[in-house]
């Protein structure tokens, strides 16, 4: 069995957090499974809090408080550690921003909106701008650079292998001015090639596929199980329940099976990034 990574308590308060969380199960003697009896949380759960990747709901910190006997501890650093993890981020987000930067792999399905990580700062702002009309300049500012700030863990050595699939529409329909639309295209086809990683475009011609129902974001790691996670409105889920990840991935293979072959894609999106550029494509 390789050893033990232990976490970097002073990396960050989450970090912390999860560090303090091991160290007084271990005291205690009790393994995870025994932490985790009586919790309606699994395992993998729990050891992703631990190790600063997720934060602890405030139900299963009372747990945690409870079994361990420490007096509170956990409930009252729960909202401390909440706080220090959403970073401009949505509170229903923060988890995934972190799971991000752990992740082996990362799919996503982008029905609606090109994908968080490949946006530039142009169309980020004009996203959240759009979403939340009623944001403070400064709330506008601050998610928009959390969510640029994801995108540094293409700048990594050691980085997750990415595959996204697309919408036609979304690289045809000019959400910015033509030459922001055309910088963000290109800067699209500029990560993919430079990461090794993989784009696919769903056709506009493909009137039924899998996952017609709205974006999925399926991320894997090199030491815990996959999750999912799925947003809607002002919210979003993440989903660790093995049977539905696999229904979902799934899902996913069958939609790869729909879309254009990768190279193909590329071409397309670097053209219509030259369509935007002298005009062809308008709203």
């Amino acid at each position: 069995m390789p050893p033990r990574k232990d976490t970097d308590a002073s990396a960050n308060v989450p970090s912390f957090y999860g560090a303090e969380l091991r160290f007084k199960r271990e005291a205690a003697g009790l393994t995870l499974e025994q932490l985790a009896e009586g919790s309606y949380r699994g395992v993998p759960f729990l050891s992703q809090i631990e190790r600063g990747e997720r934060r602890m709901p405030l139900d299963l910190s009372r747990h945690v408080d409870k079994v361990l006997g420490t007096d509170g501890f956990f409930e009252r650093r729960c909202e401390d550690a909440r706080k220090a993890r959403q970073s401009g981020h949505a509170e229903y987000f923060a988890d995934v921003a972190e799971l991000e930067q752990h992740a082996e792999s990362i799919e996503e399905w982008a029905p609606a909106l090109l994908p968080g990580l490949l946006q530039t700062e142009s169309y980020a702002l004009k996203v959240v701008r759009t979403g939340s009309p009623w944001l403070r300049s400064d709330t506008v500012e601050k998610q928009v650079k959390a969510r640029i700030a994801r995108a540094k863990l293409w700048g990594r050595e050691e980085r997750p292998s990415f595959w996204a699939i697309v919408r036609e529409e979304l690289i045809r329909k000019p959400l910015l001015p033509p030459e922001e639309m055309a910088a963000q295209l290109k800067h699209i086809a500029h990560v993919i090639r430079s990461t090794q990683g993989v784009l696919q475009i769903l056709p506009e011609t493909v009137a039924a596929y899998p996952l017609m129902m709205g974006m999925i974001k399926v991320m894997t790691f090199p030491d815990a199980p996959p999750v999912v996670y799925t947003e809607g409105l002002h919210s979003g889920q993440l989903i660790d329940y093995p049977a539905l990840v696999k229904d979902y991935r799934r899902s996913y293979d069958l939609l790869r099976a729909a879309a254009l072959p990768p190279d193909e894609s590329l071409h397309m999106i670097e053209q219509a990034a030259e369509g935007h550029r002298n005009g062809q494509h308008r709203a």
